[in-house]
């Protein structure tokens, strides 16, 4: 096809090329050296920075030589699908799940451990809003259905994202499962809670069903086969208690049959 494009765009295609990936492309003919240098340093250099902002720990455990040879990957071959500056964070994590997978070199963590720190940055430029007029902020947590905060994601991931860092790496084999809630609180602060996995099937059953505190704390101690409902029922009220202290549960439905959205 290229062969076809006039010679103004196929120039274009082969500088395009050349500040994507300098070693595999050569400079176009007639483009001065200084000043070609002048666009790679720059462009590279700006995504690498937007990138750094969002991945701190990643790079901290890549090291400089490692990260700088994944950013250049990602710049070279993959085409992000926005124009949005903010959003490029986002792009590099699809590149990691979805085309790059996991490399000679690479850590068995690396997409989780970036997914994990690109979703402070989702999270706290979500425009999802919290709607009070369906919200009663003081009702009963285990008659009435908890209200979840809609900036609010539960994660599982198989490593221990949250204590990764140079002195930290696990293997592959060093799997740990691993429930992470985050939410944005009311002063827009970003909140992570770790979370046990009951604990974090309890919070998925509010997500997912039109369902009572009471109810959810039951369905919990039979997925149990627990001897004792009423501890399970004590522990979750504490449970329900705290969440709502921390601003990940707002309140109680209002109308208790208004579908889940």
């Amino acid at each position: 096809m290229a062969d076809t494009l006039p010679a103004f765009q196929r120039y274009q295609y082969d500088f395009a090329a050349h500040i994507r990936n300098p070693k595999a492309h050569p400079r176009p003919i007639g483009a001065p050296a200084r000043r070609m240098k002048v666009y790679n340093e720059l462009l590279y250099n700006n995504l690498e920075g937007f990138l750094l902002a969002c991945f701190p720990v990643l790079r901290k455990v890549l090291g400089k030589r490692r990260w700088d040879r994944l950013v250049r990957d990602f710049f070279s071959d993959y085409r992000c699908h926005t124009p949005i500056f903010r959003q490029i964070p986002e792009e590099f994590v699809r590149y990691l799940k979805e085309v790059r997978g996991l490399r000679d070199g690479d850590p068995a963590f690396l997409s989780d451990l970036a997914h994990y720190e690109w979703i402070e940055l989702a999270l706290s430029v979500s425009p999802l809003e919290i709607d009070w007029s369906g919200i009663e902020r003081g009702g009963d947590l285990m008659a009435g259905r908890p209200v979840l905060n809609p900036v609010l994601a539960l994660l599982h991931y198989p490593y221990p994202v949250h204590r990764i860092g140079p002195g930290l790496k696990p293997t592959r084999e060093q799997t740990q499962e691993t429930h992470i809630l985050v939410f944005r609180t009311l002063e827009d602060q970003v909140r992570f809670i770790e979370l046990n996995p009951v604990s974090a099937r309890f919070v998925s059953l509010l997500q997912h069903q039109v369902i009572s505190g009471n109810e959810a704390l039951l369905c919990i101690a039979a997925e149990l086969n627990h001897p004792d409902f009423q501890t399970v029922v004590s522990a979750g009220y504490d449970l329900l208690e705290n969440l709502k202290s921390e601003q990940a549960i707002l309140g109680v439905s209002a109308d208790p049959h208004a579908e889940r959205q």
